[in-house]
């Protein structure tokens, strides 16, 4: 053929195949079940629970998206695989497949979503008292690891001594649970619903820090931060749920909760002045639209202003090898 190759687009077509095999495999432990064990398909059937006919089509679709290889009749995990779909390690990716494939009904209303400009989602991020939290946040923990290490190393937060952080809509406390692994002498906050506070205590008592981690139950819209008690503060992914607005009120807040010389770290899918970027945070755009009622993706120029608003003297953005950026305040 000459000319455009319809490949990409049927890709595309049918991204609904590859989330469903992806999620499905997830849900039912394939890629668990493959580590370090080559395995036939009728083995990976008994393993796993499910039927001869659909274990082979899930292999043969995951061997098509090269997330398994097939060598004299055995399947085993790629790399990626390995790093990433292998429940139990810290870098588990595959709850967030199995969060996208519940979460079809909602994509299927984006028409309707665009043309109102409305959420179509049931589980919209102002519901605090809802099951789907304890789906959807340990699922996203993984993203956030490498993030919170690099935004550790670059606090110098090793040697920083004693200190302290408050982090607001921390969800599962991944943030906690990595900076207190790297400071042992240091004590975390988290201000979030009391049923994610919940998995937050949980998730960060698996990493050892329990003792030093402590919670604020509450929505943080109408709770206070303090005055001048945190060495640090945290708002990872919170602000794209946000209004414009809503995000200033709370970086005023931060402002004042923060010590003097204390630093604000935002960490988001944030796009350039010109709304390119990632194309994962530009894909992010239409998320916000079916799950938030007033949320978006928001550029640099807009983090630097509201952050100046608020009263921070001095913004830094650093771009991460992740979909995410990495915002310094104070």
């Amino acid at each position: 053929m000459t000319g455009p190759n319809p490949e990409k687009v049927m890709q595309i077509i049918t991204g609904g195949w590859a989330t469903s095999i992806l999620g499905g495999a997830a849900q039912h432990g394939v890629f668990t079940a493959l580590e370090g064990n080559p395995a036939t398909v009728e083995t990976v059937a008994k393993k796993t629970g499910i039927s001869l006919r659909g274990a082979q089509a899930l292999l043969d679709g995951l061997t098509g998206l090269g997330l398994l290889s097939l060598s004299e009749g055995l399947y085993r995990n790629s790399p990626d695989a390995s790093s990433f779909l292998v429940k139990g390690k810290p870098s588990y990716l595959g709850g967030m497949a199995e969060v996208f494939l519940q979460d079809f009904p909602t994509w299927q209303n984006l028409p309707e979503a665009a043309k109102t400009g409305l959420p179509s989602a049931r589980n919209t991020t102002d519901v605090a008292d809802n099951a789907f939290w304890h789906v959807l946040v340990p699922a996203i923990a993984a993203l956030s690891f490498p993030v919170a290490q690099m935004a550790a190393e670059r606090l110098g937060l090793a040697k920083a001594g004693a200190v302290s952080w408050l982090d607001v809509g921390g969800g599962s406390g991944v943030w906690s649970a990595v900076w207190l692994v790297v400071n042992k002498h240091a004590i975390g906050t988290q201000l979030d619903w009391p049923n994610v506070n919940k998995i937050a205590s949980g998730f960060v008592a698996t990493f050892g820090g329990a003792d030093r981690f402590q919670t604020i139950d509450g929505d943080f819209h109408a709770t206070e931060f303090g005055a001048e008690k945190y060495d640090f503060a945290i708002y990872a992914h919170i602000a794209h749920q946000e209004s414009p607005a809503e995000n200033v009120a709370n970086f005023r807040k931060f402002r004042k909760a923060l010590k003097p010389g204390g630093t604000l770290v935002v960490n988001d899918f944030v796009l350039n002045d010109d709304r390119t970027g990632h194309p994962f945070a530009m894909l992010f755009a239409s998320q916000m639209l079916v799950a938030t009622k007033n949320g978006f993706t928001y550029r640099q120029t807009d983090y630097r202003k509201w952050l100046g608003e608020a009263g921070f003297k001095s913004v830094e953005i650093v771009q991460t090898p992740t979909p995410s950026t990495l915002v310094f305040a104070s």
